[in-house]
């Protein structure tokens, strides 16, 4: 037994439980097609059922099973972060783009949240709000302001939560306040791209799983798409990989960084200790860097964790074990509780921090969803789609701007990201203990 399946007695994703993944029905793979998309995540199916819908034939190749990434490994909130604050935004893209960005993810989540409906996909939604925590006084004070002005401008349920009001959201006294944004929910990832999929297959989408493309290239007016088993021939080529994009891809892969993020979930508890620490059933996040996100799980009998993964091969204890004493920290009534999971799965950074939809040399990429693909994906893709369609109106989006920047030195290992997360954590201890002064 390994020192992860003593830490956590599974080390595959809660979410497989009762959403497992794994092949489809194999197809032979024809010559040619409309449009082939390499990645069968959110994003990619997303983009098929909207091509095969408007009369487009498409294959879509997948390396692994559809959905064994990060589609099924998240946390299943409906965040639609964006990183950079508006301020940020602003000061980098003008006042009209920063707040197009900031729009976009009111846009996208209803889009989400519509498509769950009229789909009738059954993956425990639940529009529960989110709660995002305050370190110190200060800090509290800024999220209070930020938010109000995000109210207005968005149109929006978010308020704020002064510290003595606290309890009421969540059983900790470790923050000293917070925000909270009823326009997101949860969800379950695994239910939600099993969903998908079904939907993608009965609109007579293709799907090739565990057929790596090993290259990408020009055939005249359209491209060949080459795996291991076979060749098509495609007019059209959309990528979607994000997080495991691999050398298929090179332009995109000098571009995204994929960074683990880790999970881990407890055994079940008493509903009265779910109560005490989770009274409104809210989406949890807070202001660090290396900030963690957690939640109920859909039945409400265990707490959900998660945040950054400093490690990039293997499966190491060390990550278990930083996410275990976070729990413990935020939680004392559950520093000694046992956990049933931890997993990791890749998400996509770059240097805008931002999603994107862009093309280069004919092909066209969306993906880096730094860490919010489950609004984002479904929405870039869709945006994506209606790009290869021709359809103006419905493709346009604030992410369809420049490629993002080659990150120097980097050609698809991630060996600076140890370095990074340990500075980063250092930056939060000082933040902490500037904010409890």
């Amino acid at each position: 037994m390994t020192i992860q399946q003593r830490l956590a007695g599974k080390t595959t994703p809660y979410w497989w439980e009762a959403a497992p993944v794994g092949p489809v029905p194999e197809q032979s793979i024809a010559p040619r097609v409309d449009v082939a998309i390499v990645g069968a995540g959110y994003a990619g199916l997303s983009a098929a059922l909207t091509l095969v819908r408007a009369g487009r034939s498409v294959a879509v190749f997948d390396a692994m099973n559809p959905g064994e990434g990060a589609s099924s490994r998240n946390g299943g909130i409906t965040s639609g972060s964006i990183r950079p604050s508006i301020a940020t935004l602003t000061r980098r893209f003008g006042e009209k783009k920063a707040f197009e960005i900031e729009t976009e993810g009111k846009h996208a989540r209803e889009f989400l949240y519509d498509f769950l409906a009229t789909e009738g996909i059954s993956c425990d939604f639940q529009l529960t709000g989110l709660f995002r925590a305050a370190l110190g006084y200060e800090q509290y004070d800024e999220m209070a302001r930020s938010t109000e002005g995000l109210a207005k401008r968005l149109g929006i349920d978010a308020y704020s939560v002064p510290h003595s009001e606290q309890r009421n959201y969540i059983g900790t006294d470790f923050y000293r306040g917070g925000v909270v944004r009823m326009d997101i929910g949860g969800l379950h990832p695994g239910k939600f791209h099993a969903g998908l999929l079904r939907v993608a297959l009965a609109a007579g989408v293709t799907v090739h799983c565990q057929t790596p493309v090993t290259a990408i290239s020009r055939n005249g007016a359209g491209f060949d798409v080459t795996t291991g088993a076979a060749k098509t021939a495609a007019r059209q080529v959309l990528v979607c990989t994000n997080g495991y994009t691999d050398a298929a891809a090179p332009y995109l892969r000098r571009r995204l960084v994929p960074v683990r993020s880790r999970i881990i979930v407890t055994e079940e508890l008493s509903p009265d200790l779910m109560a005490k620490l989770m009274p409104r059933g809210m989406m949890m996040g807070e202001n660090r860097q290396l900030g963690f996100y957690y939640r109920p799980t859909p039945d409400g009998k265990r707490i959900l964790l998660g945040g950054r993964d400093s490690s990039w091969v293997g499966d190491p204890a060390a990550p278990t074990l930083r996410l275990r004493a976070g729990l413990g920290e935020l939680f004392p009534e559950l520093a000694d509780v046992r956990l049933s999971h931890s997993w990791f799965g890749n998400v996509a950074m770059n240097r805008d921090m931002l999603p994107r939809v862009f093309e280069r040399d004919g092909v066209v990429y969306a993906s880096g969803f730094c860490g919010s693909g489950v609004v984002w994906a479904p929405w870039v893709g869709s945006r994506a789609a209606h790009r290869l369609l021709g359809n103006t109106a419905e493709s346009r989006t604030a992410f369809d701007f420049r490629p993002p920047a080659a990150v120097p030195f980097y050609n698809g290992t991630p060996w600076f990201m140890p370095a990074f997360i340990k500075a980063y954590g250092l930056q939060d201890r000082v933040a902490l203990w500037r904010a409890r002064r």
